[in-house]
């Protein structure tokens, strides 16, 4: 179900998690297809749909954003997870509604990315990590499908540590993109003072032991976020 935002009609679509479940089950696609598909989990409306707006007019090149309720309380890994298993397209954003972009900042990042073809994970400016790690992010999807076998993150995560480990592994591969200029900065007061998802911290540490499966081999990017 797609509904306008703002003056015209912008490209979006509004999908909740139910009905991404239920279509994965039935093997069913939702015809989600784009040039360029940005992914937005939310669970406020207003937020969301003025994120959403910003992203659109500032993109700087075509852009599908899909707005994903999750109506189960599934967490925002399961919900990206499944929502990425039906995008049909080459690079996929994963964003949140507190995000609020700077002008033409996915133009700047496909245009980082297109010159170097080894890159496969791209980190917006999201003016806390500067490039060290993408929580906000555009990820090549061939590359997705020989890290979790198509999800985005690890599907052990609930809300944290999913977009670090991830980060790692990039790192590990010389995958990790950067462009100060793409800016996808999270607009949050109180996020310094909120706690981590106890377990999902638990987990990132038990699977940083490994190497995360053997994928971080570099001891200096296995502690970067001990």
């Amino acid at each position: 179900m797609s509904k306008p935002l703002g003056r015209g009609q912008l490209p979006a679509r509004w999908i909740k998690a139910s009905e991404l479940e239920a279509a994965n089950a039935a093997g069913k696609s939702l015809g989600i297809s784009g040039a360029n598909v940005a992914l937005m989990p939310w669970l406020n409306e207003g937020p969301a749909r003025t994120a959403a707006r910003v992203m659109l007019h500032r993109a700087g090149a075509p852009l599908l954003l899909v707005g994903l309720q999750d109506d189960l309380a599934r967490g925002s890994v399961a919900l990206l997870n499944a929502a990425v298993r039906q995008v049909d397209s080459a690079w996929i954003t994963y964003t949140a509604e507190d995000a609020f972009a700077g002008r033409y900042w996915l133009r700047y990042a496909l245009a980082q990315v297109h010159t170097a073809p080894q890159k496969s994970l791209f980190a917006f400016n999201d003016g806390k990590w500067f490039g060290e790690l993408a929580g906000f992010g555009m990820v090549r999807r061939t590359w997705l499908n020989t890290i979790y076998g198509g999800d985005l993150f690890f599907p052990g995560y609930r809300q944290h540590y999913g977009d670090t480990e991830l980060s790692m592994i990039a790192r590990q591969q010389e995958a990790l993109a950067y462009h100060p200029h793409a800016v996808l900065v999270e607009v949050d007061p109180d996020k310094d003072a909120k706690p981590v998802n106890p377990a999902d911290r638990s987990l990132f540490q038990h699977r940083s032991k490994s190497g995360f499966d053997g994928r971080v081999r570099n001891l200096q990017i296995a502690t970067l976020f001990a």
